[in-house]
């Protein structure tokens, strides 16, 4: 039988990635997202490609009424979830503290950390009840260092930090294992939404050097879930070859 992963977050960039590979590993998907069509075209594309199943969930994991009616009453064939990606988030906004937009602090916060945080409180008392399960978190760079004018995304990644590690010690008598996987400079839609659909702005994120792709994630997700039992690969920072640090590029 197949395992299943549940990927939230799944519609485009890194989400999409990683349903892909975990698809093209032999896991059955739950995806979610906010955007229906989206999420049927990967259910369409995925079970093209590879014999697995998907059950797609449209869902806006900032809504804790909406995760439990998901998430809460999932088909028995789909209720044992053995790894859980929470993937859903965002930036929204680069300004310094006294410039900030107060929605987009609302936004991030709401996703970043509540969705989360929703999402694990449905999903992790039946890992806790079986005793198995693999929770991964996407954090970020911006969860280790703090950047100019990155103020609140980094206090909602920072979040995710140590959220990652207080899961690991509340879950650690149930034997499941939690991982943080920890990007750089990732071209997706991730810089398209922080400067709003401002797509000139968005490239120049990346001009200079080579940035990793979804893909790259994906992989280091499928890593960490593909241990044996007994190994927890905890916390994994992956930047491009051209990224010491969160503001600190090689640009060509």
């Amino acid at each position: 039988m197949n395992k299943i992963a549940l990927i939230t977050g799944a519609t485009a960039g890194i989400g999409e990635a990683i349903s892909m590979r975990l698809a093209q590993e032999g896991y059955n998907l739950i995806i979610t997202g906010r955007r229906q069509e989206r999420l049927d075209s990967l259910k369409a594309e995925i079970e093209k490609q590879h014999r697995t199943s998907v059950l797609t969930l449209a869902f806006d994991v900032r809504q804790y009424d909406e995760v439990k009616a998901a998430l809460g009453n999932l088909p028995s064939e789909w209720a044992a979830i053995d790894v859980l990606v929470n993937n859903a988030g965002l930036a929204v906004g680069l300004n310094p503290i006294h410039q900030g937009v107060v929605d987009d602090w609302e936004r991030m916060i709401d996703t970043n950390v509540k969705g989360l945080l929703y999402v694990t409180r449905t999903v992790s008392p039946g890992m806790v009840e079986r005793k198995s399960g693999h929770i991964i978190n996407i954090a970020s760079i911006a969860g280790k260092e703090v950047y100019p004018s990155g103020n609140v995304y980094c206090a909602t990644k920072h979040a995710v930090d140590a959220l990652s590690k207080g899961m690991r010690m509340d879950l650690l008598p149930f034997g499941i294992r939690v991982t943080q996987v920890c990007p750089g400079a990732v071209e997706t839609e991730f810089s398209i939404v922080r400067f709003k659909g401002d797509k000139g702005r968005a490239d120049q994120v990346y001009q200079g050097f080579t940035p990793l792709d979804a893909e790259n994630i994906a992989d280091a997700v499928f890593y960490a879930v593909s241990q044996p039992p007994h190994v927890d690969v905890q916390d994994m920072l992956v930047m491009p070859t051209a990224q010491a640090a969160a503001s600190i590029f090689h640009k060509e």
